[in-house]
């Protein structure tokens, strides 16, 4: 294939996984600024329609375990015809709810199909750029991600303006039903099955001898991965507590705060190219880990004088992770070329699983909002720096054989 060819093969492929992966975030912010007015016309509580968030994580989660084993066996197009499909019923669902059930029960499938489309978002890079270019690219999916949170709040608030809640859900509806068409007309399966048998020339390469999820390099990067989604979890659901109840900031300021250390998270994630090009993948990682540990200094510093101090450590977490995330995803995926469906499931599935077991099990012992963070913090800069100091699981391990 000629170069420009190759290169325009790879932009679109990176293209069409930003606009996939938007889909999750996007059922999880838009419709929040209309939660008054969706409690008010289902005769719900605020309360409950809060564990609507919840209930799209389950989805996901019931989803991506399902949507991984098929898209190494079926192919990635399919699994993502089926997902924007059933994100985009479910979302005309929700908007046409006239019962809170109704609108749970859609608010589950809403996630179900966007996990289908998360997990796939993964394996499609996988199939189709280097590990330093996927690296690139799922740092700057960080960014993507973080666009919806920052966006999100005003766009609802302009929606609420003109039309009803219901059209916030006609608009995921409709953004889904847009990837679906591109998905459909411009892209091409990317999974096939290699096969060596016939090949007779003598090669030394180095690949790993299976696509075992029980390795040292993998389970350590599950490991790590899981810690980083801990602390942005974390940090996210404890901010409104600590900001708006325990700070007194109002709803406004709390929304024009978060924006900006989106704003913080995003810029990183998009600069991660150009640092990737600098600096080792060792040095960019220990950093991310210093994040983490500075940030537990600035906690007991907001804690002993100015509160404001926890800004800084809002900020330290959305930047280590942003350090992390990029790097840590590719390195996963990379030993798996004929799983890399199942391998997307098993880190998409770990990580929320992790998390809201940690978030559950910290609230369930009554820690604080903030030592809540601190333990996360704690743990994630302790095993990121075993981690680094360990060559064993730093480096894959390779294996020469003949083909």
């Amino acid at each position: 294939m000629p170069l420009s060819k190759t290169r325009w093969f790879m932009t679109k492929y990176v293209i069409f996984s930003f606009f996939l992966v938007l889909i999750y975030p996007l059922g999880v912010d838009l419709y929040l600024t209309g939660l008054t007015a969706i409690a008010s016309d289902l005769n719900a509580s605020e309360v409950t329609l809060h564990h609507a968030f919840s209930i799209y994580l389950m989805g996901m989660v019931s989803s991506m375990l399902i949507a991984g084993w098929c898209s190494d066996n079926l192919g990635r197009k399919p699994v993502i015809l089926f997902g924007t499909l059933i994100f985009f019923f479910a979302s005309l669902s929700a908007g046409l709810s006239i019962t809170e059930k109704q609108f749970l029960i859609s608010r589950f499938f809403q996630g179900s199909g966007s996990g289908f489309c998360y997990v796939v978002t993964f394996a499609i890079l996988r199939d189709t750029l280097t590990e330093q270019q996927r690296a690139k690219v799922l740092s700057m999916i960080n960014g993507i991600t973080c666009i919806i949170p920052v966006l999100a709040p005003v766009l609802g608030f302009i929606i609420l303006l003109y039309c009803e809640w219901s059209m916030m859900f006609y608009l995921m509806g409709a953004y889904s039903l847009l990837v679906f068409i591109f998905c459909f007309l411009g892209i091409k399966e990317t999974y096939h099955k290699k096969e060596f048998k016939n090949k007779k020339v003598n090669l030394s390469v180095i690949k790993p001898t299976t696509d075992s999820f029980f390795t040292r390099y993998f389970l350590s990067r599950l490991l790590i991965s899981c810690l980083g989604m801990a602390v942005i979890l974390t940090y996210v659901n404890i901010s409104p507590i600590v900001v708006m109840q325990q700070m007194n900031y109002s709803t406004g300021e709390y929304s024009i705060l978060m924006t900006s250390l989106a704003m913080i998270s995003m810029t990183i994630s998009f600069l991660m190219p150009k640092i990737l090009m600098k600096y080792r993948y060792k040095h960019i990682l220990l950093v991310g880990f210093i994040c983490f540990g500075i940030g537990i200094i600035f906690l007991f510093i907001g804690k002993k004088s100015d509160m404001r101090w926890f800004f800084i450590t809002f900020a330290l977490c959305g930047s280590g992770f942003a350090l992390l995330f990029g790097i840590i995803m590719s390195q996963a995926l990379s030993p798996f070329s004929q799983r890399a469906g199942v391998a997307s499931s098993v880190l998409g599935i770990s990580q929320l699983s992790f998390s809201s077991l940690y978030i559950w099990v910290m609230g369930w012992i009554e820690v604080s909002s903030i030592n809540m963070l601190v333990v996360i913090l704690f743990i994630s800069c302790i095993v990121g720096t075993l981690f680094l100091c360990f060559p064993r699981f730093t480096e894959q391990k390779k294996v020469k054989y003949n083909v």
